[in-house]
């Protein structure tokens, strides 16, 4: 999944780096940055999410930036995106974090927000 969104990025025209150490791609575009988080499908998709979500919160600066935006990738199954999709729109707006869905064929859906 890494890789599909990874690529999917690249071919909206994005540099993008996988080999971070503390989220899964960085990509930049137009000085913009963005950090992202991909879930594989698991066992307990809630609980993903609420990891992946603690680990981009934990990613954002101290001090707004407008430059800097986060998203979260999910298998695109129902118990995953029912788990991402229940994460508050308004918080996810508030920390300017989107959400996307890539299915088993590498297909990227977005669910919310925008990159």
């Amino acid at each position: 999944m890494v890789r599909d969104f990874a690529g999917w990025l690249s071919s909206q025209g994005w540099t993008v780096r996988t080999d971070t150490e503390f989220v899964d791609i960085v990509a930049e575009k137009e000085g913009r940055r963005l950090y992202v988080e991909v879930k594989a499908a698991s066992a307990a998709p809630g609980l993903d999410v609420d990891t992946a979500i603690g680990q981009l919160v934990r990613r954002m600066p101290s001090e707004p930036d407008q430059s800097v935006s986060f998203a979260l990738v999910v298998f695109d199954e129902p118990r995953s995106v029912d788990a991402a999709v229940r994460a508050p729109q308004r918080i996810l707006d508030l920390l300017g974090m989107a959400l996307y869905a890539v299915d088993e064929d590498g297909e990227v859906r977005q669910l919310f927000g925008r990159v």
